[in-house]
């Protein structure tokens, strides 16, 4: 692109300089002038250099960087005029009678001038380019330090939803050990091997629903120890949904939720639903438990729901929605994010 934008300006020197009108063909210009404009397209490179070395800058940098410029215009102008006399010569040994060497005599002083002004534009378009590049570098950076900045967020959320599960699976337990030793001792063995499949799924950015659904199961059969059958579980997914791919542990505040603040509160207990649909480019995942409608209410949202919302909102902006409903003594929380799965 280059080299092909010097075609123009050399057809334009040859036509200005070549003096058609004053007996020279236009064959004979062009012969002259049209290679010394692309050799003085190679020499306009070293530009490059000098831009880079002199970046037009605020702070007393833009004067000096003129006077650089002047310099080095001045100089390489120099040099293609004693090019051109190099070449005349050598078209005059070979060609006599072409009387390049007048051709060059005569324009010797506006050919110092051309060569200057080419110097400069080379220098303009020069800096244009690097005002760009250093653009799409600053673009680049401030993408990877969001992505940097995103997956930081994402893993202090995640370490958060670990121990506030734990705190809250340890007071089960801690409420067992003097009214039922062996049921505190199978929610232990439970509690290790949750934590164990946690372990391993945990360590993947995403899982299959299947997988996910797994895993809350087996926190409410941990909770089902407590509360025996007080205690059931309705599992409802749509098919196709189960091999979409979720962040692991996205439905561990939900259940912990839909147990520690529904079912426990309730005297003849209730059914956790969970279900999953997908749609076009949506898969819909719901968390529907009863509750006791005059449970005394939190100020603010619990901090399994804030955590899930800050989860879906840092990972999938605004294509994820959470959306919290109670009605009827019914609490539902349903979770909206893309539909992908596994290539």
């Amino acid at each position: 692109m280059y080299f092909a934008g010097w075609i123009p300006i050399g057809l334009f020197v040859a036509g200005g300089l070549g003096q058609v009108g004053q007996g020279r063909s236009v064959t004979t210009a062009a012969a002259f002038f049209l290679p010394l404009t692309f050799v003085y397209a190679f020499v306009c490179l070293s530009a490059w250099y000098v831009c880079r070395v002199f970046p037009m800058e605020a702070g007393g940098r833009i004067p000096r960087a003129v006077a650089v410029h002047l310099v080095a215009a001045a100089t390489t102008s120099a040099v293609w005029v004693s090019l051109a006399e190099g070449w005349a010569a050598a078209l005059d040994a070979l060609f006599p009678g072409f009387d390049a060497r007048a051709l060059h005599a005569e324009q010797r002083s506006l050919l110092f001038v051309v060569g200057v002004l080419l110097f400069w534009l080379v220098a303009v378009f020069l800096y244009l380019l690097i005002a760009f590049q250093a653009s799409r570098e600053a673009e680049t950076r401030a993408l990877e330090l969001s992505l940097l900045a995103r997956e930081a967020e994402l893993r202090a959320l995640r370490a958060q939803i670990d121990p506030h599960f734990l705190f809250n699976s340890l007071n089960s337990i801690s409420a067992l050990t003097s009214s039922d030793a062996a049921a505190a001792r199978q929610m232990c063995l439970l509690l290790a091997e949750f934590l164990r499949a946690t372990l391993r799924l945990g360590a993947t950015e995403r899982i299959t629903l299947s997988d996910e659904l797994d895993l809350a199961e087996r926190f409410l059969s941990i909770e089902h120890v407590r509360l025996g059958s007080r205690l059931l579980v309705l599992r409802e997914v749509d098919p196709g949904s189960d091999e979409c791919l979720v962040p692991p542990l996205l439905l561990q505040p939900l259940v912990e939720n839909a147990v520690v603040h529904g079912i426990s509160h309730l005297l003849e207990g209730g059914t956790v639903r969970m279900s999953a649909s997908r749609g076009a480019s949506t898969l819909t995942i719901a968390m529907e438990n009863p509750c006791d409608p005059d449970r005394p209410r939190r100020p603010t949202p619990g901090i399994g729901l804030d955590l899930l919302r800050k989860r879906v909102a840092t990972q999938f902006g605004d294509a994820g929605d959470v959306r919290v409903d109670e009605a009827s003594g019914r609490f539902r929380v349903e979770v909206r994010i893309p539909a992908v799965t596994a290539a």
